[in-house]
Parts: structure tokens; sequence; C-alpha cells
């Protein structure tokens, strides 16, 4: 659909506002696609990007430093989001051996599992790009993004 039809709005400033226009309405409709597939799962998209994070290092420990520094949404409260995936056995949360002032933190088997089942509800259901864009469109899509934000 259309970004004049989806909003109602035929006319745009310029190209550039309705591309932005559109970046933006895309991220929320994407954000809300992914918000249901997660509230399934009883969690939220960050704390599913913490997981991910995490399975990226693992099985080497991740500082709550680390974490924050490439979370793609740095708003949330990182304590409470560990705080949760502690609590539900996603990861372990411990004191360093060799600096007693830094804290790491490390994917547990179920939270591999759970992450796992996640990435299979996502690509099964809930991801429209694998079905209206290629994998170069997908890849020059990444790039322009890349180009957006210098």
């Amino acid at each position: 659909m259309k970004i004049e039809e989806a909003i109602k709005q035929n006319t745009f400033k310029n190209n550039i506002q309705k591309a932005l226009v559109n970046l933006v309405y895309t991220g929320n409709w994407l954000r809300d696609i992914h918000e249901k597939t997660f509230k399934t799962f009883d969690l939220l998209p960050q704390h599913f990007n913490v997981l991910r994070i995490l399975k990226g290092k693992h099985p080497n420990p991740v500082s709550p430093g680390e974490i924050k520094e490439v979370m793609l949404d740095k708003g949330h409260d990182l304590t409470r989001l560990l705080d949760k995936l502690v609590k539900q056995g996603l990861v372990n949360r411990k004191t360093c051996n060799e600096n007693r002032r830094k804290i790491d933190i490390t994917l547990t088997e179920k939270g591999l599992s759970k992450l796992e089942e996640m990435n299979k509800s996502l690509d099964n259901n809930t991801l429209p790009i694998n079905h209206h864009v290629s994998e170069k469109e997908a890849l020059l899509l990444s790039d322009l993004l890349d180009k957006l934000r210098g």
C-alpha cells in the first residue's frame, strides 16, 4: 500500500518529506507487528534485542555497558529489562571473577531455546519483508538507510 493511501494524504512538501514520513510510518508498522509476536512470549522487543546481543557473544559474558552500547532502543532501563530476563531464567547475572565492580551477563540454555523459538515465529509469521522485497532490494534499502544516517 502506498504511503498516500495509508495516511490519506495526497501531497507532500517534497520527496524527502514523503520518504521521511514513510520511514516513520513503516518503522511503527513493523514495531506493531513484532510486538504482537513478542507479547505471545511475554517479552518486549527490547528483551529480544538483549537476547540477540547475548547470543552474538555466547558463550562469553557481556557487561551491561556493552549491551547498552549496541541496543537498538537505548531509551529503556536496562536493569529492569535484565531483571525480567533473569527472573524468567533466560539469562544469568553474576559478579565478574576478575573485577568485582563488573557484572557478567550470559545467556542460559533456556534463553537460547526461547530466542530460537522467537526467531522462528518472526521468520514464519511476521516479517512481510520476506514476501515483498528481494535480497537485492533489501541490501539496497539497508544501504540507503545507512546513507541516511550519514
